[in-house]
């Protein structure tokens, strides 16, 4: 514990330390144009095309290809990309998109309002369960002329401008797509060709992706950079090693183990940053199949709770780069209601006592019901965490037996609801009717992805607040609304929320504007520079 306390104030004093540091280099130089930046995407990606390839990894190396209609600051207040201006009509549902002139894609094909209207209609509500959820408030999407989109909503929704990075921020080349049917599956995905600041070199498998500077690119001067290289290393030990040996120039949280960010922080040259997460807001949690017994019983889900040690979690298995939480909201984010929450403590007695009152009594080996477990197979720290919790779910009669599994095999197996607990994280994407109508509307279910109630939670009441919330202008009248959300789900426990995850980010200090805005490292880079 001591060791812990430690670690917590130099991580805290080298965090300090570094933003005084990025703000007296970056008041003090100017840009410098070209040189390489060395990064590491782990694991390698199924795919970069964001239209159809949406796991953290292809956003990593995607968002730095294709572009969405804005960006967001720090405080989530939108930033022009694509569209250069926008207007909002007095009652809420009419959302008006200037676009950009003279913008091209990477095959050269001019960008034209037809592309927006194209990708919000037709091609990602197809291809992206989250679209389709958040186009449902949308009556129609038009094009009054080629450098004009129009959004007519349903009924207000005010949480609509952060929907072009919830949806991955990507629009796709209409023109690629013609008379494609199944946009899933087309071969035209493999097709990458994006309006971005970098555009895709060569890709080698197992080894590296590499970026290489659009000359075209719409920001004159942009960017800075020649070429970016996503090495692919495939352990974690390799992937510190790459960092101070000084082939790679930063690492991202899950790059490496948690416990080895401090140690790497402490190099020379190298800064720490926990910025850019503020739009994502990562919550980390056990996802249990309520459609299976005893699952389905509140009783069972609450003596999972309180047989674990949710502080132990974030100070011993992920080294205190973690926030605890009570509920689906993570601290800080809209309409975050600490006073309302359940509070589920560790309490092993208390566990095995609502698992007596259920009936269920330790056999002659001790067990009382029997799960399957399936680990986020995104390295040691959460395979830790699945052995921590085989263990604990152990000492009070629960028999936990781990199934192991490859990123795509984790992937199928959740979307398709063959699992009975399993270890997983989400973004919830700056606002409620964005991060949380995706995770409990019984409407959002299986076979949409992982970013979907794939617990099988059936609530009415919770529909009917998640609606009337997402379209109440009020934001007071918001608030009271999402305290009843947060209030039935911590009492419910459809999922086990472990923790608000810390995302770190070590870096060299020659690296400049790295993460500047909401988004840090998914931003496009094209402000991105190497001090050489």
């Amino acid at each position: 514990m001591q060791l812990i306390r430690h670690l917590g104030l130099a991580l805290a004093t080298t965090l300090a330390m570094a933003a005084a540091h990025v703000q007296a280099q970056t008041q003090a130089q100017v840009p410098k144009a070209g040189g390489t930046l060395n990064l590491i995407v782990q694991p390698e990606p199924p795919g970069i095309n964001l239209g159809n390839a949406k796991l953290g990894p292809s956003s990593f190396v995607g968002s730095k290809i294709y572009e969405g209609l804005v960006s967001l600051s720090p405080k989530l207040e939108p930033i022009a990309r694509l569209a250069e201006s926008w207007s909002i009509s007095p009652d809420g549902k009419t959302y008006t998109f200037k676009l950009r002139p003279h913008v091209k894609w990477h095959d050269g094909k001019p960008f034209t309002s037809a592309d927006v209207v194209f990708s919000f209609t037709q091609y990602l509500p197809a291809t992206f369960a989250r679209t389709k959820l958040i186009m449902e408030q949308v009556e129609a999407v038009s094009a009054p002329d080629a450098g004009t989109v129009v959004f007519k909503l349903k009924q207000p929704y005010p949480a609509f401008m952060l929907i072009f990075e919830a949806t991955g921020g990507t629009i796709m080349p209409k023109h690629l797509y013609e008379g494609v049917s199944d946009y899933r599956t087309t071969t035209v995905n493999n097709t990458i060709v994006g309006t971005g600041p970098f555009k895709l070199g060569e890709w080698r498998r197992g080894a590296f992706i590499r970026l290489v500077k659009n000359p075209d690119y719409w920001d004159k001067g942009k960017p800075y950079i020649d070429n970016l290289y996503f090495h692919i290393v495939p352990d974690a030990v390799g992937r510190s090693i790459a960092f101070e040996s000084g082939k790679v120039d930063a690492i991202r949280a899950g790059d490496v183990e948690n416990f080895e960010i401090a140690r790497l922080a402490a190099a020379p040259g190298a800064l720490l940053s926990k910025a850019g997460w503020e739009f994502l807001q990562p919550m980390a949690f056990l996802n249990m199949n309520l459609r299976k017994k005893p699952l389905d019983d509140k009783r069972f889900r609450q003596a999972i709770a309180h047989a674990l040690d949710r502080q132990f979690i974030i100070k011993n298995i992920f080294s205190t780069f973690g926030e605890p939480v009570n509920g689906p909201f993570t601290n800080g984010y809209a309409f975050k209601d600490a006073s309302v929450e359940t509070r589920y403590a560790y309490d092993v007695a208390k566990a095995k006592a609502l698992l007596d009152e259920m009936g269920l009594k330790p056999g002659p080996d001790g067990t009382r019901a029997e799960l399957r477990l399936l680990p986020l197979p995104y390295g040691e720290t959460w395979q830790r965490l699945a052995e921590y919790t085989r263990e604990r779910l152990g000492a009070v009669g629960i028999k936990t037996t781990i199934v192991a599994t490859d990123v795509p095999g984790w992937f199928s197996r959740l979307s398709a609801g063959d699992f009975d607990l399993a270890y997983n994280f989400v973004y919830l994407l700056g606002d409620p009717s964005i991060g949380i109508n995706q995770t409990y509307l019984s409407t959002n279910q299986l076979n949409r992805g992982t970013a979907a109630n794939v617990d099988g939670y059936v609530n009415p009441e919770i529909d009917a607040l998640l609606v009337k919330a997402d379209r109440e202008l009020q934001r007071g009248e918001r608030a009271r609304l999402y305290a009843q959300v947060q209030r039935t789900l911590s009492a419910d426990l459809p999922i086990l929320w472990t923790h608000q995850m810390v995302m770190p980010t070590v870096y060299r200090s020659k690296v400049k504007n790295l993460i500047t805005t909401g988004m840090g490292m998914n931003e496009n880079f094209a402000d991105v520079w190497v001090d050489k």
